[in-house]
C-alpha cells in the first residue's frame, strides 16, 4: 500500500473531502442526562454509542450519510467523553502509571493539576512531509522522566507557558486551522494529561480539520477507548524494545506491554498510524531491532518513521558516567544499520523520515 493509501482517512478530512471524527461524535445523540451519573454508567453510555459512531463513521465513509443531514442533538457522544475525562481526572487514570490523585486538588505525577498549560503553538515544518505544515500545540508536563528529553524545558516543568481553558484551547485550533495546518497535532511534554481540556475545546471548535495525537504510547485503557473514536491519525513514539531500558531511560515500569497494547489498538482500529521510533547509541539490539521486528509483525498497515536526531540532552550532560552509552550522537553506520533493518522488514521509513 502507499502512503496515500494508508493515511486515506487523514487525507481525506484535510482536504475536506469528510468530516473529522469529533464532528462525528458532536452528532451522534445520547438521550440520557449524563452530569450526575456515576463514572461506571457513563461507560456503559460510552460502549453503546460507541457502536452508533462506527456505524455511522462507515455510512459517511462510504457516501451513504451527509453529516450536515444529522441534527445537532442536545447532548452527544463528544459530551459524554468529556463527562468521562473529568471523572477520570478526580483519580488520574490517564496514563498507565495511574497515580490516583484528584487533580482538582493535587498534582499527578506528570506535574499537572486540572489546568492547562500550554507552552507554545505555531506551524510547525519539521514534522514528516505527510503531516506538514502541522498545527502543533506543545502541552506542559509529561508523565515520562526522559533523561535525554530534548523538550525537557516544556516536559519537566508543568506550569511553564500560559494557562487555557478550553474556549481559549479551541480558538488557537481554528486560527492554526486557517492559516494552513492541515492538522491539529496535540503533543508536549505529553498531551494524555490535559486530555479533558483537549476534549471539551473540540466542543467549541467548529471548522473541520484531522485532530492529530502525538504521545508516548503509554496511555491508560480508559483513556484509548475516549481517544478511538476522536483522533484521525496517531504519531505515537516506541522508544525502547524492552522494560529495563525504559525504566532505566524514561522510569517507566511495564513499558513494553502498555505500548504494544496502545499501538495494537489503533492498528486494529485501522487509523492512520505513522510510528516514530528514535534510534539511541548503543541501543540497537536491545531495542530498534525488537521495536522495528515487533511493528513488522502486529502493525501490516502503518508507516515507521526512523528518526536520526538523538543528540545527548538534559541529564544525560549533567551525568555522563552514568549515561555514558548515549552521550554521544549516532554514528553513520548505527542508523544505516537501523535503516537497513528497516527495509528488510518492508517497513515503510523512507517515505516519512
Amino acid at each position: 500500500m502507499s502512503v496515500e493509501e494508508k493515511l486515506k482517512w487523514y487525507f481525506d478530512v484535510d482536504r475536506n473531502k469528510m468530516p473529522a471524527k469529533f464532528l462525528i461524535c458532536k452528532r451522534i445523540a445520547c438521550d440520557s442526562e449524563i452530569s450526575d451519573l456515576e463514572e461506571k454508567n457513563l461507560w456503559e453510555i460510552h460502549e453503546k454509542l460507541s457502536e452508533n459512531f462506527k456505524k455511522t463513521w462507515r455510512e459517511i465513509k462510504e457516501g451513504e450519510l451527509d453529516l450536515n443531514e444529522m441534527e445537532k442533538p442536545k447532548v452527544s457522544y463528544l459530551d459524554v467523553k468529556i463527562e468521562l475525562s473529568k471523572k477520570i481526572l478526580r483519580n488520574c487514570r490517564f496514563c498507565e502509571r495511574r497515580c490516583g490523585v484528584d487533580r482538582r486538588k493535587e498534582r499527578g505525577f506528570c506535574g499537572s493539576k486540572e489546568k492547562t498549560y500550554v507552552s507554545s503553538y505555531f506551524l510547525h515544518f519539521g514534522e514528516e512531509p505527510p503531516l506538514i505544515p502541522s498545527g502543533t500545540i506543545f502541552f506542559s508536563g509529561c508523565n515520562f522522566k526522559c533523561v535525554y528529553c530534548q523538550n525537557w524545558e516544556i516536559s519537566q516543568f508543568p506550569d511553564n507557558g500560559f494557562l487555557t481553558t478550553a474556549k481559549d484551547l479551541s480558538l488557537i485550533e481554528e486560527n492554526l486551522r486557517k492559516s494552513g495546518a492541515r492538522n491539529i497535532n496535540f503533543v508536549g511534554g505529553n498531551p494524555d494529561q490535559h486530555l479533558h481540556t483537549i476534549l471539551e475545546s473540540l466542543k467549541y471548535l467548529n471548522v473541520n480539520v484531522p485532530v492529530l495525537w502525538n504521545n508516548n504510547a503509554y496511555s491508560s485503557e480508559e483513556t484509548m477507548k475516549i481517544l478511538l473514536d476522536v483522533v484521525d491519525i496517531w504519531l505515537p513514539d516506541f522508544k525502547y524494545g524492552n522494560d529495563e531500558c525504559a525504566f532505566r531511560l524514561s522510569s517507566v515500569k511495564n513499558y513494553t506491554s502498555f505500548v504494544q497494547r496502545n499501538i495494537k489498538t489503533m492498528c486494529e482500529n485501522e487509523d492512520p498510524l505513522i510510528i516514530r521510533h528514535l534510534v539511541l547509541p548503543n541501543h540497537f539490539e536491545c531495542c530498534t531491532r525488537r521495536v522495528l521486528e515487533w511493528i513488522s509483525k502486529n502493525c501490516k498497515n502503518c508507516l515507521v518513521n526512523v528518526m536520526r536526531q538523538y543528540r545527548p540532552e538534559y541529564l544525560v550532560l549533567e551525568r555522563i558516567e552514568k549515561f555514558k552509552e548515549i552521550s554521544r550522537v549516532l554514528t553513520r553506520d548505527e542508523i544505516e544499520k537501523a535503516y537497513e533493518l528497516a527495509s528488510k522488514l518492508k517497513l515503510d521509513f523512507k517515505e516519512v523520515s
